[in-house]
């Protein structure tokens, strides 16, 4: 089994800041096919570890213009507990870019695949969730996602936190709207 590494321990990008130029494209109907294959790479690393394992981000919306890099959310027991997963998705030769409170990402070599771990049941699976299926089912809220994001891939940007943090304030009005149509639990 691979050890984690000893130099993740503090928080944030590892490796630091990255700056990689923004292209959007077309949505791609072989995104489907490349999350099948990522999940079953991570179920045969994670077994029953991996409480959910779901294809998310702009590459899980059918019609919807994205970065070619298919992001997918992986649902552990504790994602705080590094050494329950992290070795055997880095054995299986994915690289650690992130390491905050409640989540963590690894990704490919070839950088384009991401996966994002969190907790199971945490709002951080939920929302991303929430948000996955709303887009799936509003066009309208679908157009403008994709219109903001090829306007922002026009700029020239430090890192890719910085252009994901140009994004934060549509994609909370989105979710706030996804929210709101969700049926309400009955009061006791």
């Amino acid at each position: 089994m691979t050890a984690v590494p000893n130099d993740i321990a503090a928080s944030g990008s590892v490796g630091g800041t990255e700056h990689r130029d923004i292209v959007i494209v077309d949505y791609d109907p072989a995104w489907p096919e490349r999350f099948r294959v990522e999940h079953e790479r991570i179920r045969s690393a994670l077994g029953a570890r991996a409480r959910r394992i779901d294809h998310v981000g702009s590459t899980s919306v059918p019609g919807l213009a994205a970065k070619a890099i298919v992001d997918i959310q992986v649902s552990v027991e504790d994602v705080e507990a590094d050494e329950d997963y992290l070795p055997q998705l880095i054995g299986t030769g994915y690289q650690l870019r992130v390491r905050e409170d409640g989540h963590r990402l690894v990704r490919t070599a070839a950088r384009d695949v991401q996966v994002h771990i969190c907790s199971a049941g945490s709002e951080w699976e939920r929302s991303h969730l929430l948000f996955r299926d709303w887009l799936r089912h509003n066009p309208a809220d679908r157009e403008i996602y994709a219109a903001l994001k090829r306007e922002l891939a026009k700029r020239d940007w430090p890192s890719m936190d910085a252009y994901s943090d140009a994004k934060t304030e549509l994609i909370a009005e989105i979710t706030e709207r996804a929210e709101a149509s969700r049926p309400k639990k009955p009061s006791r």
